[in-house]
C-alpha cells in the first residue's frame, strides 16, 4: 500500500462533528440541524443521550448508521425520530 492509502482511515464510531478537516463536507447537515423548528427539535439533553448511544453501536461508521443509512446526528435531532434498532 502506498503512503496515501495508509493515511486514510475509516472513523469508526465517530460523529461528523468529531471528524477533523471535514467541516465543509458536513456544513449543510449542521445547518439543517441548527435551523430545525423548535417544536420538532429534540431537547439538547435528549439529543446528546441519543448520540451517546449511537457512539456505542457497532453500526455507526463515519457518522452514518449502517442499518438505515442516515446521518445519526440528523436523525437524533428530530424529537419524533427513533433508532431503527430500538436503541433510543
Amino acid at each position: 500500500m502506498g503512503e496515501e492509502s495508509e493515511n486514510l482511515r475509516l472513523c469508526k464510531r465517530c460523529l461528523t462533528r468529531e471528524m477533523a478537516g471535514k467541516e465543509a463536507d458536513y456544513r449543510s447537515l449542521w445547518e439543517y440541524i441548527g435551523n430545525l423548528d423548535a417544536d420538532i427539535k429534540a431537547p439538547d439533553v435528549l439529543y446528546e443521550e441519543r448520540l451517546r448511544r449511537c457512539k456505542e453501536c457497532d453500526l455507526l461508521l463515519q457518522g452514518m448508521c449502517r442499518s438505515c443509512g442516515c446521518y445519526v446526528e440528523m436523525r437524533a435531532a428530530v424529537a419524533g425520530n427513533s433508532c431503527p434498532w430500538g436503541k433510543w
